[in-house]
């Protein structure tokens, strides 16, 4: 399974900010944005401080992308 940050990369660029400027506003690690860089899950408390800085929902923001049923 993999999460898609597309949502909050389009976000960002729509609000002209950086990477390093959400970090700074949510105190997010780097290892946590690599983490979603690499499309790997993070934590809700995560999801939810992103959010409240951005001022939108977690569906805005990332989005469940189900891996492709491997054939019988």
């Amino acid at each position: 399974m993999a999460y898609s940050y597309n949502g909050l990369w389009k976000m960002l660029i729509d609000k002209k900010m950086m990477k390093k400027d959400l970090m700074a506003l949510t105190d997010i690690t780097s290892t946590t944005m690599a983490k979603m860089g690499k499309e790997l899950p993070v934590s809700l408390e995560i999801l939810s401080r992103v959010c409240r800085a951005l001022d939108c929902d977690i569906g805005d923001i990332v989005s469940y992308v189900p891996d492709e049923e491997a054939p019988s």
